[in-house]
Order: structure tokens, then sequence, then C-alpha cells
């Protein structure tokens, strides 16, 4: 497999000097490799990997063994702990002028931090990708492109390059999920109905989320499934986006949408595009809220009679730009020109799998999706 060095090394290595850092992400996304990779980079003496799953770290955590004649330590999946925030708030005091700690966690740590946060002020956070097109390669090509779209942006299956691989590798993480990691932070009596759920939330991305629909789709109570899809997200299965509401515009103000972290979940080409490009953007802000400080928000713009654009990207609530997501280099969509003339968002892109690069940002520039993710940067 392929190494490359992730684009959040830098970063944790300047803030383990002065706190602990906690890495967030998917599973199988990469946090571990990443954190075994920080020491090596800098040097350092080899860090000891305590991982919750494995009964005998579990059984030295739970004692509070903790091998403190090493510097630096890695915590994974400790958040399935019921006393883990006391640990490690009890080690950083303790030790954290000699001590580096990284803690993994394929939930949301943020999340989990339910009645309070012991933890304030001792740590930073920062939320892992999937591999995106500027992280892979400096000169991509369409190949790149085409790869990333097929087999997602997960590091084994991306690299692997196996529709096989993808499709057991696809396979076996869902279930990992559902049955184990579910299992240990939710209490949830129909697994199997989580199942149908994950079958089903494909067909929902791109498109507002009703989660009506799905009520009737499962059978169970709107309040059920609701939870449901908030227990995914806090898994890091999928994650939704709120409606933006300029002035000028008759919004919509509730209506979430939907997307997947894996978008090769998608068997629809244009819902697999979208989600690629959502998630490409929501990894960008990402980036900019866990390095920077800056508040970043990922959102779409649809109007009362169904104009849409795909999605907005704000900056301390001020719109930065918008795209839209199209499979082929066609003409500049009429929603785009529709709301370019009636909203303060600067500049409009419509991203598209073809060649034609055309337009300026400023009315709305249609151009492929490689020179769209150098434009602004894209991670």
């Amino acid at each position: 497999m392929l190494k490359i060095t992730r684009y959040l090394s830098q970063p944790i290595i300047d803030d383990l000097q002065t706190k602990m850092v906690f890495v967030g992400g998917p599973r199988q996304v990469g946090k571990t490799t990443l954190a075994l990779s920080l020491f090596k980079a800098t040097k350092k003496d080899v860090p000891f990997y305590l991982n919750w799953d494995r009964l005998e770290d579990r059984s030295r955590l739970i004692k509070e063994q903790i091998p403190l004649d090493e510097k630096n330590l890695i915590f994974d999946e400790i958040h399935k702990y019921k006393f883990w925030r006391r640990l490690m708030k009890g080690l950083y005091d303790k030790h954290g002028d000699t001590h580096q700690f990284i803690v993994t966690g394929s939930a949301r740590l943020d999340h989990f931090r339910k009645g309070g946060d012991s933890l304030l002020g001792r740590y930073h956070y920062y939320r892992l990708h999937p591999l995106t097109l500027n992280e892979i390669t400096n000169s991509p090509a369409r190949s790149d492109v085409d790869a990333l779209l097929k087999f997602g942006g997960f590091p084994e299956p991306y690299f692997n390059g196996s529709e096989k691989h993808w499709r057991r590798w696809q396979k076996e993480r869902i279930a990992r999920v559902v049955h184990e990691d579910l299992r240990d932070l939710q209490h949830v009596k129909e697994i199997s109905l989580i199942d149908i759920l994950l079958d089903t939330l494909p067909s929902k991305v791109g498109s507002p989320l009703s989660i009506a629909s799905l009520r009737e789709d499962l059978g169970v109570a709107h309040q059920t499934v609701d939870g449901w899809v908030g227990i995914l997200d806090s898994l890091y299965m999928t994650y939704r986006i709120l409606p933006y509401g300029p002035p000028k515009v008759r919004a919509v103000k509730k209506e979430q949408k939907l997307y997947f972290w894996d978008w090769s979940m998608n068997t629809d080409p244009g819902a697999r595009f979208e989600n690629m490009l959502a998630s490409h953007l929501l990894k960008y802000c990402h980036y900019l809220e866990d390095t920077e400080g800056y508040k970043m928000e990922l959102r779409y713009l649809r109007d009362t009679d169904k104009r849409e654009i795909d999605f907005v990207v704000l900056k301390d609530k001020k719109p930065l730009f918008a795209a839209e997501a199209k499979l082929s280099d066609k003409e500049l969509s009429s929603h785009v020109k529709y709301f370019q003339q009636r909203t303060n968002i600067p500049k409009f892109y419509q991203v598209h799998l073809g060649e034609k690069d055309y337009g300026d940002a400023r009315t709305g520039r249609v151009l492929p999706f490689h020179k769209f993710c150098k434009e602004e940067s894209l991670f």
C-alpha cells in the first residue's frame, strides 16, 4: 500500500507540545496509522498503544495500569470506557508536562462527552477524513478522479484498487460499525432495522431527508428513526447538512440533506459524485475549524419553488462560495444564475466530471472537479 503523509500530521505534532490531542473519524479511515506515524516523524520514542477493544488492554485501563515510563501514549477506542474522561484528566494533570497523549475513536468524541466536559482546555480535537484528491496527488489525472469516485476515500480499498476487495471491505466495515460499535455505545434492540435503514439511506442522498418517509418504510416511530440517524451520524457513517437562508430568497428552513462518509456506498452515479464533492467540502470546513478555530458551515440552498444549489460554504456565517455538482460539462444551470442575482454569495461553481472550463466565478464558472479542488485549495 502506498504511504502518504496525512494532511493533519503537522498540526497534530504542533499541538502535542502543549495539549492532548483527540482524533475522531470513521472506522478504518487511518486514525491509528496516523497516530503511530507522528512519533516516527518526529524521531521520538515509539509510542505505547492501548486499545479498549483488546481484552488485555481493557484490563489495564480499568485498573489504570498505564506504563508511564513511556513518554508517548496512544489510547484507541477508549471512549467506550465509562470513566475514560476521569482517566485522561488524571493522566494529563499529573504528567502533561512530560508526556504526550493521543486519544483516537471511531465515534464522535465530542458527542460522548455528555454531562459536562471535565477535560475542557486540556486537548484539541481533530476529525480525520477519508482521502481526497489533493491529498493523494499534486497533479491529478482523470484516472485518479475515477478511482476515488469508484472506491471511495478510505485508504485500504482505494490503494488496493480491486472491486472484489472493495465490496468485501465495505460489507465487513458496515457489519463492524452496526454490530460492534453501535452496540457498545447505544442500547438498540432492533439491530436488523438499522441494517434496513442503512440499505435505504443511499437512495435519499442528494434530496431533503424525510424522516416521516423513513418512518413509514421501517414501521417505527418518528422519534426512533430520527434517533437512529443521529446514532449513524455519531458513528461517522453519515452526516447531515442544513439549508442556507439568505435574506432575499424564500429558502426552505428545516429540511436537512444526508451524505455518507464513504461516498462509494451510493450506487447512483449522480448521487455518488455529489456525495464525493460534499465530503471534499466538509473536510475543508472541518480542517479550518480544527486547526484555525473558524466557525465553518457546509449548507445547501433551496427555495420554496425547488430551485437549488447543492452546497454553500460559510466562514464565520459569511458565504465564501457555492458549488453545484453535475456529471457532465453541460451549460450553466439556470439555478446558479437565479441565486447569483439574489444573494451575496461571491463565487459560484458548477463542478463536473468532464473537461470544459469556462465562465467566471462571480457569475458562474463551469469547471472540472480536479480544477475546482485546486481553485479552492480543498484537501
